[in-house]
């Protein structure tokens, strides 16, 4: 059973439309993901599965068991596209914050925030405030917390953002020990180096998937060298794709207006 499933997920901004009933399945210890420019809904999507946000239409289970739920959310990290962070306090009374909301304290709590900001790749100095971190060390930080409580499944939007080359290879070789160790994880991102480290990928553009499978898997399908233009490939197919159906459905009343 996969860990996480998506069904015909529809969700709406006032009177705009940006996830066109979408669907997804995730399996345990599978790093999948979601790759499309800014705008595309990769955020949306990802909101709705981690539970901060509800969909229109459409159901998420994780676990096997209907979200939003603040139990199973318990099993879940979370790191958003933006800080989540309280920037008058030290790392270390973040990580105090944040392990307190799983039950984490004492020698429990000191051992997990040494190895969350170890995978994290994030050197501290114990009198700084966060206030005075820099981008980078922010989002560092941001995967600390999220990875504190060791969780079952992980959903990360754009988690390397402002990161120079050496922590983003870091962190996702990291990335990958946590899913060779069991860890489900789902990953926005609109860089292609990164998408070749995932073993799955749903490539999404306005509002849908427009293919999902392997970056390896994707090239040959497109009979693309690069997942660069395998993407552009998929994107004008889907493209080509809307603009019969547009055609076909004006076409439609004139030929019953022939007809009678």
């Amino acid at each position: 059973m996969p860990v996480l499933v998506a069904r015909d997920i529809v969700q709406r901004f006032g009177k705009q439309e940006v996830l066109h009933g979408v669907s997804l399945g995730v399996e345990k210890g599978e790093v999948l993901g979601l790759l499309g420019p800014s705008g595309a809904g990769k955020t949306t999507f990802v909101n709705i599965l981690a539970g901060v946000a509800e969909p229109v239409s459409g159901t998420v289970d994780a676990f096997g068991e209907r979200m939003p739920s603040l139990e199973l959310m318990r099993r879940m990290g979370y790191m958003a596209q933006s800080d989540a962070l309280y920037y008058d306090l030290t790392a270390a009374e973040n990580l105090q914050f944040f392990g307190a909301i799983y039950g984490l304290t004492g020698a429990a709590l000191k051992r997990a925030g040494e190895r969350a900001l170890d995978t994290a790749r994030l050197t501290v100095d114990p009198r700084k405030f966060v206030r005075d971190y820099s981008g980078g060390m922010r989002r560092r930080l941001s995967l600390a917390t999220a990875i504190l409580h060791e969780p079952e499944l992980l959903i990360l939007d754009e988690p390397t953002i402002g990161l120079d080359p050496l922590h983003r290879v870091d962190i996702w070789e990291s990335f990958s020990r946590m899913a060779e160790n069991g860890t489900t994880i789902v990953v926005t991102t609109h860089v292609m180096d990164e998408a070749e480290r995932c073993d799955r990928l749903a490539m999404i553009r306005d509002g849908v998937f427009i293919a999902i499978g392997s970056p390896r898997e994707l090239r040959e399908r497109a009979g693309a060298a690069t997942l660069e233009d395998a993407f552009l490939h998929f994107a004008r197919a889907e493209t080509a794709q809307a603009d019969r159906e547009q055609a076909t459905e004006h076409a439609a009343p004139e030929a019953g207006g022939r007809d009678a």
